[in-house]
């Protein structure tokens, strides 16, 4: 395999829905998963399609429980393609089926330079004939409605006949993941098909309560020099089918084009899905002409976003890199979506928005700001909504979603089940309020790459303001300290969500809560000075800011309360007094303890009486701010942090995280390059690996961790290179880890694209293009630098 291909061989049908994730194709707009043509979903394939915010919602009677769930919809799947072959004089045989006996030299080649995805095999024996197949797709990065895929036909030592029938089929549910099967999984209704002569099927849908029309139209096409033996275009209630037999001689390729177009009624410059689904296909070009202009299309995204590192950790960037933009590509900023935390690739966590774009748009900021703009535009749609979820807790401001969907309402459950016990338990995610906090964070975040003020004076200030009051209206006054708490939250560790026995849920003054709310605050009031006047008055009127607000947030912010004991940060007031766990033991009785929440109430225990974590919680705050940046959060808040405190904050964690999350090795990679660099690789590895080897056990077939995948970017941008954008300057604060010594990519700064940014050999340089903007400011280890377009500024690190 090169830095540009990944390989699987053979057909293993354990292993492939995991492949068909790692190999889903998508621009954006739409994806499709990489399974087989010619099968249906079933327990070893799933050819899951799904658009991008197209959401329906269903109600389902569980263990007598009747619960509601919304959910990303698998749409109709336009993959389908089946042949079966008959030698000269002979009857038809049985219609193609993959099985590890049957087929020879199975092999996909996913090629991310192309975003193609190729697959040949051969099929049959020498006394029966073997007949070669090659089979090569795509997902249009240029028209995201289109897709395409070829079917090369081959007989090695026979000549006869092959039927070929291309399917469109709408006779598929929501199956991917199998703890979801006791729930309704129907959501597709008023399936229709028809033909167009002479070459053209169609299919349409609605969900079932969200009402989107979704539509699709499929031409197929035999390309050669063979004769059509037969053609027949043939409706039924829930597929559109083309059939071909075709005339195959020894030696003389058979080529099998079928182009596809799917629209829904959430498109835009369109009148009927329909109608533009089938005029879009009769448009389209054939299919090398398709190929070229979708190659063209991913080059100019290669060269906006590729990052070099050599060997093998950089085939995995670049993989990651690969579905973080065919789930969030050019083509998103026309949508309204959000960040889906498994992308476009399976049904895990119902295809909703959490907080993974923290882990997302830093990345973004500086290579598609405009893909950040529309997805922070997501947020401020759904702020109406986030305040009136605010007002229906007697709170002010904006109290934004746990889980997000199509309007914004919270879509977390109230009751979840474990599949280790069988046991519905009460789902208390819902607290994590410090959602808000991400949101306010990437606004800022964006603002500060991109010098984007507009958006700052407008939609951004309505959600910080928004945001900020939420946080006061929640900060309760504590006489005996003097400061201010936050009750009843859960942080970002997520096996905390009460403490034990307490008769109500949540927990008091967790720390990263009250850390990131009160930079929110801190925020918010600097925003306030830089307003301009009227702006400011403006906003004041239209959001009812009265004027002893302001001053309350300044008060909080400075006096939030941080709990520590024995020299380092409480994750939460009251973790001190919980119960060591003896880790040895689990992991010797269970082998992988990721989910020891589970682990733990199967055996009638809970986790909530141990001092064990899910993932990174109090280190969050390292991963987001930088050292300087956190000791003035604490400073301001009035608490010393200096080395000493933090090293011991690091270590307790560490020896108590169960890494249940992909996103916990992430932030422990990036935090232990600062404070323990000796043991950062074993997380950042783990980060780089967690999806392609399936850590968790089987979770990647139901969709990639899109955060964790575009979180390891940053790590290489943002976190080797201790890159920031604030105080209109570019600050590089580098750290040597062995592992990734060298490294080099661009970004879009202010207007600025393609700045250069590489190590190597002991050396960092900037490189900003020539154009007639105004230089950078550079900040490296206090000094600061001016670079001017056309010029490159070369850095000599001290090793450290």
């Amino acid at each position: 395999m090169s830095e540009w291909t990944w390989e699987w061989t053979g057909y293993d049908p354990a292993g492939e829905q995991l492949r068909e994730s790692l190999c889903t194709l998508g621009n954006g707009y739409f994806a499709t998963r990489g399974a087989l043509p010619e099968c249906r979903a079933g327990l070893v394939h799933y050819p899951g399609t799904y658009v991008a915010g197209c959401y329906n919602r269903l109600e389902s009677t569980v263990a007598g429980r009747r619960v509601t769930n919304e959910d990303l919809v698998n749409l109709p799947n336009w993959l389908l393609l089946r042949f079966r072959r008959r030698r000269d004089g002979e009857s038809w045989g049985p219609w193609f089926s993959p099985h590890p006996h049957t087929v020879l030299d199975h092999r996909h080649t996913l090629d991310l330079r192309r975003a193609t995805l190729t697959r040949t095999f051969r099929h049959g024996a020498p006394s029966a004939g073997v007949l070669g197949v090659e089979q090569i797709r795509l997902v249009h990065m240029a028209d995201p409605h289109l897709a395409a895929l070829r079917t090369v036909f081959t007989a090695l030592d026979w000549s006869g006949e092959i039927e070929i029938e291309s399917c469109l089929d709408g006779d598929v549910i929501n199956g991917n993941v199998h703890r979801y099967r006791a729930l309704n999984r129907h959501h597709l209704t008023d399936v229709r098909t028809g033909m167009r002569e002479p070459d053209r099927i169609w299919l349409s849908c609605r969900t079932r309560t969200s009402g989107v029309v979704v539509a699709l139209a499929a031409r197929t096409t035999v390309v050669a020099d063979r004769r059509l033996l037969a053609s027949e275009l043939r409706p039924t209630r829930h597929r559109a089918i083309h059939r071909l037999v075709v005339p195959i001689a020894r030696g003389r390729p058979v080529v099998v084009d079928k182009i596809v177009a799917l629209d829904t009624s959430r498109d835009t410059a369109i009148s009927d899905p329909l109608d533009a689904a089938l005029d879009r296909v009769s448009a389209a070009a054939d299919f090398p002409a398709l190929l070229t202009s979708h190659a063209a299309a991913w080059g100019r995204l290669w060269r906006r976003a590729d990052v070099q590192v050599p060997g093998e950790a950089g085939r995995i960037l670049r993989l990651h890199l690969f579905h973080v933009l065919q789930t969030l590509s050019p083509h998103t900023a026309d949508l309204d979506v959000g960040v889906p935390a498994r992308g476009l690739h399976g049904e895990a966590y119902r295809g909703h928005v959490f907080w993974d774009e923290l882990f997302v748009l830093p990345y973004l900021d500086l290579h598609f700001p405009e893909v950040s703009r529309a997805l922070l535009d997501y947020r401020y749609r759904r702020l109406p909504r986030a305040c009136r979820s605010a007002a229906e807790t007697g709170r002010a401001g904006a109290m934004y979603p746990w889980q997000s969907g199509s309007d914004g309402r919270e879509e977390a459950q109230e009751w979840h089940l474990n599949p280790g016990s069988g046991h519905w338990l009460p789902d208390h995610s819902r607290l994590q309020h410090h959602v808000g906090s991400a949101v306010a964070y990437n606004v800022w975040q964006y603002c500060e790459a991109t010098g984007d003020t507009e958006y700052l004076y407008s939609r951004g200030a309505e959600m910080l303001l928004q945001i900020t009051r939420f946080w006061a209206d929640l900060a309760v006054p504590d006489p005996g300290t003097g400061r201010y708490r936050i009750l009843g939250v859960v942080g970002p560790d997520e096996y905390h969500d009460a403490y034990p026995g307490a008769g109500r849920p949540g927990l008091d003054d967790n720390a990263y809560t009250n850390v990131t709310a009160a930079w929110v605050l801190a925020r918010t009031l600097e925003l306030l000075k830089r307003l301009p006047a009227g702006r400011r008055d403006e906003l004041s009127e239209q959001i009812g800011l009265a004027a002893d607000e302001p001053p309350r947030w300044e008060e909080i912010s400075r006096r939030l309360r941080v709990p520590f004991h024995r020299g380092l940060i409480s994750q939460f007031e009251g973790y001190h007094a919980l119960a060591e766990l003896d880790w040895d033991s689990y992991r010797a009785r269970y082998g992988t303890i990721r989910r020891l929440d589970r682990i733990l109430e199967a055996e009638g225990d809970t986790v909530n009486r141990y001092q064990a974590s899910k993932q990174a919680d109090v280190l969050m705050l390292g991963y987001l701010f930088s050292p300087a940046e956190l000791r003035g959060l604490f400073g301001r808040l009035g608490y010393d942090l200096d080395d000493d405190v933090w090293r011991r904050t690091v270590d307790h964690y560490l020896r108590r995280t169960s890494h249940g999350s992909t996103l916990s090795g992430l932030v422990h990679g990036l935090v232990l390059a600062r404070a323990r660099r000796a043991d950062a690789w074993q997380y950042v590895r783990e980060a780089l690996e967690s999806d392609i080897a399936d850590v968790q056990g089987g979770t990647t077939g139901e969709g990639i961790h899109l955060g964790a995948m575009a979180g390891t970017l940053g790590l290489v941008q943002r976190g080797l290179t201790g890159l920031e954008t604030r105080e209109d300057s570019l600050w590089l604060d580098p750290v040597p880890l062995p592992a990734l010594s060298e490294y080099g990519f661009t970004v879009c700064y202010r207007g600025h694209r393609d700045v250069g940014v590489r190590r190597r050999g002991g050396r960092l340089e900037i490189a900003v293009p020539g154009s007639e903007r105004s230089p950078i400011s550079v900040i490296l280890s206090g000094r600061a630098v001016t670079v001017a377009p056309g010029e490159t500024c070369t850095f000599n690190l001290r090793e450290r």
